[in-house]
């Protein structure tokens, strides 16, 4: 259950396809803005300027108060809409009705896309044998947060105006990042046949928190195993800037918990090996007593507390 300053009621909700679309487009990229308007339009031209494909660009704006409405349309680009911010969850929900690709890509608006980043993806989903793998990015961060995912700290800036780019294209392919297991995170990949088979992203981690390893274990439950973070494809990432934002945030750990009977970090550690250098597809870990025992007093501290 949210609580009641996130609750809302009968939200005005609308969805505007873009009047002329391309044809032969790759991937749907979607992205979920929350009033960040200057990141957004870097966002998009990073996109534009540094794709190898031609691809759609979806946007979901929430509130949308800083002119970010006005820009999307005059760019004649699909967008759905919220009078009120409903988080990441209904937000990607909304915007998954206007994809016309094979493909979802789930992007940030506060993330830079470097040169190649999609033309790097697509040569991995060519390798897949079927539809059932989720492939991202990795993301290049300004600062060190012990994620082994990243790479960091490379600091390029923190926002529009002191962001380095030219530092960004001279370095990011020198900067070392073999391809990694486990991944969770935006920009990911993945045929809308299994986003749809899975039901998208569940709106009990509203507005966001956790939902993407509830996604990753959705995933999971069907029978995905190649969860795959790409070294050569990358992307700046200005680190939080929607998040940050949040003056709630759900208790995403507690809710992951009580749905799946078990720790996320128990989740993406030992089934997913998050972080690790990629070797082969997962398969079903083996869970020892200790690694039992350490979740279930994790599960008793986050139900008592």
């Amino acid at each position: 259950m949210l609580p009641s300053q996130f609750l809302v009621s009968a939200p005005k909700v609308s969805v505007h396809p873009a009047e002329h679309t391309s044809e032969n487009v790759l991937f749907s990229i979607v992205i979920p803005s929350w009033n960040n308007v200057e990141f957004l339009k870097m966002c998009i031209a990073s996109l534009q300027k540094n794709s190898r494909y031609l691809h759609q660009i979806i946007i979901h704006l929430n509130e949308a108060n800083d002119g970010s409405r006005d820009w999307v349309e005059e760019n004649n680009l699909d967008y759905s809409y919220s009078e009120q911010n409903i988080g990441i969850c209904y937000a990607m929900n909304i915007a998954r009705t206007l994809v016309k690709t094979e493909y979802l890509v789930y992007f940030n608006d506060d993330m830079y896309a470097c040169p190649d980043w999609d033309y790097w993806l697509y040569e991995e989903i060519k390798k897949q044998s079927d539809s059932f793998f989720f492939i991202s990015s990795t993301m290049i961060e300004p600062r060190e947060t012990g994620n082994a995912c990243v790479i960091a700290p490379f600091d390029c800036g923190s926002n529009p105006q002191d962001f380095d780019e030219a530092k960004l294209l001279a370095c990011f392919e020198g900067l070392e990042k073999v391809d990694w297991q486990g991944t969770t995170w935006p920009p990911s990949v993945l045929p809308v046949l299994l986003w749809d088979m899975v039901g998208g992203y569940s709106i009990e981690f509203s507005p966001g928190m956790y939902s993407d390893p509830d996604f990753a274990m959705k995933l999971w439950q069907v029978g995905v195993r190649c969860f795959k973070g790409v070294g050569k494809s990358r992307v700046y990432h200005f680190m939080s800037k929607s998040t940050g934002k949040l003056t709630y945030k759900a208790n995403g750990s507690r809710i992951f918990l009580n749905k799946w009977g078990m720790s996320s970090k128990l989740f993406t550690r030992h089934y997913l090996q998050r972080g690790d250098d990629w070797v082969e597809e997962l398969s079903m870990p083996e869970i020892n007593l200790k690694m039992k025992l350490y979740s279930l007093l994790n599960q008793i501290k986050k139900r008592l507390g």
